[in-house]
């Protein structure tokens, strides 16, 4: 549930607030080329807010009461499946598009600061070992690391 509730508007406050912002500030016929991509993704954020939010709602439900009813089992797994169905394409996007963009055009500074904001959203301290990895492995975070920080 936490996911729903706590990561996915971090993960969304990561590459809007901290990384497509940079991105956008770059004046490159590459990366002026995945602009559509960028956005596409910034509506895929806004469209699966509210499913987030109905999966929280109905997950709480029944953690704390113990049921839901048939209609409410529906309508979880019809927005469990939904999210799941674009989050395939999204990643898809982001790991194929966007990351390996970011990791060409931006400077060592830039991948610093867009860690500490993403560090900084989940009050995490930032472990300069995991830039120094990435910087060497040329990407934004090392594959060990996953895809978010620890307690997102």
């Amino acid at each position: 549930m936490r996911c729903f509730a706590q990561a996915a508007p971090k993960h969304t406050a990561d590459e809007e607030e901290s990384l497509f912002l940079r991105l956008r500030q770059i004046q490159d016929p590459e990366v002026e080329a995945a602009f559509s991509k960028l956005e596409q993704l910034e509506d895929e954020h806004r469209w699966a807010a509210p499913l987030h939010a109905e999966v929280d709602r109905l997950g709480a439900q029944y953690l704390s009461s113990g049921c839901l009813s048939s209609h409410e089992v529906d309508d979880f797994r019809k927005a469990v499946a939904s999210l799941a169905l674009m989050y395939k394409q999204h990643i898809s996007v982001e790991d194929g598009v966007v990351f390996p963009l970011a990791v060409r055009v931006l400077s060592d500074a830039e991948k610093v600061a867009i860690a500490e904001e993403m560090a900084g959203r989940r009050k995490v301290k930032l472990v300069r070992a995991i830039l120094k990895a990435a910087k060497t492995q040329g990407s934004l975070l090392p594959p060990e690391s996953g895809p978010h920080f620890p307690n997102s």
